[in-house]
């Protein structure tokens, strides 16, 4: 199937909902000793926004980014909640084992996200998305030295459930270079923004009631 907005549209729209929604309600949940992991979910037919969370771990360690959102999304009267197949799913960090199962178990067929687990290990010092992953589900091959084994994909991508696509991909298919560095500028200021949250929330650990996953 064809997709129905452009990179440049998709892009726009996403980095718009992360500035003017998750953030906003991630500050907050950031002073409450919340993570900064946050999500949105959008309609496919217009991008307008249907639901926005953040991270809510204060009031139940299960309550990542994604599933505090699809919580908020299945308390919407279900006359006026569309069908996850009609939306967009927008998380800020990839999602951990947790949350692609819930992303998967609530039948959305796509999820988009701005940081990898990279980003989430080596920028805000939370590895536990990769650990828990390798260690519970990334079986060895016998025979196989662990440096192959820690580079193998943690999760196919792209399968019968679920495409997942990182901004910047997105970035990479945007073919004006206009646009393209426009954009570019909007991540990195969205990212400058996850930072500085990071450094707030690093330093309250201290203050918070201690919750070792993400």
């Amino acid at each position: 199937m064809a997709r129905a907005h452009s990179p440049t549209r998709l892009l726009n729209t996403f980095l718009e909902c992360l500035t003017t929604e998750i953030i906003p309600r991630t500050t907050r949940g950031v002073e409450e000793g919340n993570k900064i992991f946050g999500a949105a979910i959008l309609r496919k037919v217009d991008l307008s926004l249907v639901i926005a969370e953040t991270n809510n771990e204060k009031e139940c360690p299960l309550y990542h980014g994604e599933i505090h959102t699809i919580k908020r999304f299945y308390e919407i009267a279900a006359h006026e909640r569309p069908s996850p197949k009609e939306c967009i799913f927008l998380t800020t960090h990839e999602p951990c084992s947790l949350c692609l199962s819930a992303i998967t178990w609530s039948g959305f067929d796509n999820f988009h996200y701005l940081f990898t687990y990279e980003d989430t290990r080596d920028a805000f010092s939370i590895p536990y998305d990769i650990e828990i992953t390798q260690e519970v589900f990334q079986t060895p091959v016998e025979g196989e030295p662990p440096e192959a084994r820690a580079s193998r994909s943690l999760y196919n991508r792209t399968n019968k459930f679920f495409k997942a696509t990182s901004l910047a991909t997105l970035l990479e298919e945007i073919p004006s270079d206009a646009e393209k560095a426009a954009l570019s500028a909007k991540i990195t200021d969205v990212k400058r923004q996850y930072a500085s949250l990071s450094d707030r929330y690093q330093s309250k650990k201290g203050t918070a009631a201690a919750i070792v996953f993400g």
